[in-house]
């Protein structure tokens, strides 16, 4: 089948066309110019170029709609990439008659009080589910794996032994190679209407001291992870966005969701086991991602 596939150069969208390398046609849309790559066809635009759109989705079986706005210092900015990009995809595949539409939201999305990233993504889960089209939505917790920057700063911090961690709470993770596959395995399925969270299988998913002490763990060294008080991580992401400006990590939208202590995947929402399975536990995927940092020069 030919899948049409969003966010292709990003951490999760690389991961997807690594998995999906000789088991059919891809097509793929792309900011700028990229190397060939076989069973992979590169269609230069962005969301909000509606001819390109067009040439995404024409003749696809099915759209994996990955692409999107996780981090930025205007907060206005993620109705117009996250809402509004959404829009103009499904449009595109409306008009194209594509039925199959995979999107990729966040678990943010239950409590969109929290963020204005978490609100962005409920409401293109709201487009996506007027849309007509036969969707399902997957909301990852947090993703992991090799190339990924944001869970890099961990695996740094821990090499010195202190991994500060939000206030007490429990998070559920899934590695990058795992959660290509479940979307790989969704965009072949029928089936209108469903919401999933999948998991790396943990059930009740991590305390954040004991995810911090795990990456600890990964690069051999054992760590204390505090716990910060959700003022204190408020005014850390102040302090980040003074040291780095625009390319800061810990912004206050961020901050706001971090401090929720409920980010494990709901059992209710899990992907049926004839469709997928994770494959990678966190400890396991957790070493071999340190050992790809360690190999790349990343730590």
């Amino acid at each position: 089948m030919t899948i049409a596939l969003t966010g292709a150069t990003g951490f999760v969208g690389q991961a997807v066309l690594d998995a999906a390398a000789g088991g059919g046609a891809i097509r793929a849309l792309t900011r700028r110019p990229q190397s060939e790559r076989s069973g992979v066809d590169w269609i230069e635009g962005t969301l909000s170029d509606r001819p390109s759109l067009a040439s995404l989705v024409e003749g696809a079986e099915a759209v994996i709609h990955v692409a999107g706005l996780t981090n930025a210092p205007d907060p206005a900015d993620f109705h117009a990439a996250n809402v509004e990009g959404t829009q103009n995809l499904l449009r595109a595949c409306q008009d194209a008659g594509v039925r199959r539409f995979v999107f990729v939201s966040s678990l943010s999305a239950r409590e969109p009080g929290l963020s204005r990233y978490g609100a962005s993504k409920a409401e293109a889960e709201k487009w996506v589910g007027a849309s007509g089209l036969d969707w399902t939505i997957v909301r990852p917790p947090a993703v992991y794996g090799p190339r990924d920057n944001d869970m890099l700063e961990l695996f740094r911090a821990a090499r010195f032994g202190v991994v500060p961690v939000p206030p007490r709470g429990h998070t559920s993770i899934i590695h990058v190679e795992d959660l290509a596959r479940c979307l790989l395995a969704l965009g072949a399925q029928d089936g209108s209407g469903h919401i999933f969270e999948p998991d790396d299988g943990r059930p009740g998913g991590y305390e954040h001291a004991e995810l911090a002490k795990l990456i600890g763990r990964a690069v051999g060294k054992r760590v204390i992870a505090p716990h910060l008080p959700a003022p204190l991580l408020r005014l850390a992401a102040k302090a980040d966005r003074a040291l780095r400006g625009d390319r800061a990590k810990l912004t206050p939208d961020r901050a706001g969701y971090m401090a929720h202590p409920d980010w494990v995947c709901d059992p209710a929402h899990a992907v049926p086991t004839s469709f997928w399975t994770p494959r990678i536990e966190g400890p396991q995927g957790l070493k071999q991602t340190a050992d790809w940092y360690r190999t790349e020069g990343w730590l």
